[in-house]
């Protein structure tokens, strides 16, 4: 199996970070594999995937030289540069976008041609010895992430932040075993300083003296990279926050003050619609008699502790709107709050779970038969 050494100092130096190049070398992936893990990622599929093959089809080089990148065991070292960790949560992301393409831009020819040979497991096609491999790479990122990944990345980066929580929330409950188990198939802390990164059987690795960076992405991919100076592990949201992709952003949840309630239901598109990425669970329905539906919801979606940012994405509510009825819940001491970094964390009270555990009492079983 493939496992790193990571020592306590490595340990307590590494960070999660996004990285918009990896968000789109994962979309890559999924356009050029054409395999939804979900409904909403095959409505993303059919509104993208067109386009990236009718540029791949203008452009027979590029089409190889992708393919051959994304090898099928191994990618192309190249192709995926350990992210700098340099995007901070006010920052655009395409300043840092350019700076990550600038590392594939700036790969020596012959350097990328020995990369795509591994990733290909045997020699090169002729059509792939020339100079510009580099080039064509970033070239063909940049349009992945301007034309499939740009719209939509204020949305993806608040899934982003919310996984993230939802880690650093493993990470205080269970140790660092408890928050990397999982995080990516077959990876899975072993002990003694010793990280699981994969079941293939590959040498281990020493990260002693260098970063170590964990980096979630929103399609269903990921995989490891490493330079002298970092080593980072890119895997797929999951656990609390499982995305689905990337439909509009949903209508607020209705208020019972809203124009819509008073003014009868608005017509209705008959348009066939994939389901929303993000729809929450649906609240009990005597609860949200009792406390309103967006209340309801909230308090049906705190089942583990989540900050306003988390709840805004999972329910297409307004920053404000969320904060409003979180202040409310606390007030009438359904949730408490606690402070993670620099996250607020809401999380249900014992009455709150008693509220819940009422909408769905125990089965009653007949009296048994004597």
């Amino acid at each position: 199996m493939g496992w790193w050494y990571v020592d306590a100092d490595t340990l307590a130096a590494s960070r999660f970070t996004l990285s918009p190049l990896s968000e789109t070398v994962a979309a890559v992936m999924s356009l050029e594999r054409g395999e939804p893990a979900h409904p909403g990622d095959q409505h993303w599929l059919n509104l993208h995937r067109p386009a990236y093959r009718e540029r791949l089809a203008a452009d027979p080089t590029t089409a190889q030289l992708i393919r051959a990148a994304l090898g099928r065991f191994w990618l192309a070292d190249y192709l995926t540069p350990t992210p700098t960790g340099d995007l901070a949560p006010t920052d655009d992301a395409t300043p840092v976008l350019e700076a990550e393409l600038s590392l594939v831009r700036s790969t020596p020819p012959a350097t990328a041609r020995a990369h795509l040979t591994r990733s290909l497991a045997g020699p090169l096609p002729a059509l792939l010895d020339r100079a510009d491999l580099p080039e064509r790479t970033a070239d063909l990122l940049h349009w992945v992430w301007t034309e499939t990944v740009l719209p939509t990345w204020p949305r993806r980066r608040r899934i982003l932040e919310a996984d993230v929580i939802a880690r650093l929330q493993h990470l205080t409950r269970g140790g660092w075993a408890t928050a990397l188990d999982g995080m990516r198939p077959g990876m899975r802390w072993l002990g003694e300083g010793r990280l699981q990164v994969n079941v293939y059987e590959y040498p281990p690795r020493d990260l002693t003296g260098t970063q170590l960076f964990f980096v979630p992405v929103t399609p269903q991919h990921g995989w490891v990279s490493w330079n002298a100076r970092t080593h980072a592990i890119i895997y797929p949201c999951t656990g609390a926050l499982t995305p689905r992709h990337l439909t509009p952003a949903p209508a607020p949840l209705p208020s019972p003050h809203s124009p819509s309630r008073r003014q009868g239901p608005p017509a209705r598109d008959t348009r066939s619609a994939p389901p929303h990425p993000l729809t929450p669970p649906l609240a009990p329905e005597a609860l949200t008699r009792l406390l309103g539906p967006v209340r309801a919801t909230v308090l049906t979606l705190l089942d583990t502790p989540k900050s306003t940012t988390h709840l805004v994405a999972l329910t297409g509510q307004a920053l404000g709107t969320i904060g409003r009825h979180l202040k409310i819940l606390h007030d009438a001491h359904l949730v408490e709050r606690r402070r993670a970094g620099r996250s607020v964390l809401y999380y249900r009270t014992p009455t709150a779970e008693a509220l819940l555990s009422a909408q769905h009492p125990p089965t009653q079983h007949p009296p048994p038969q004597r």
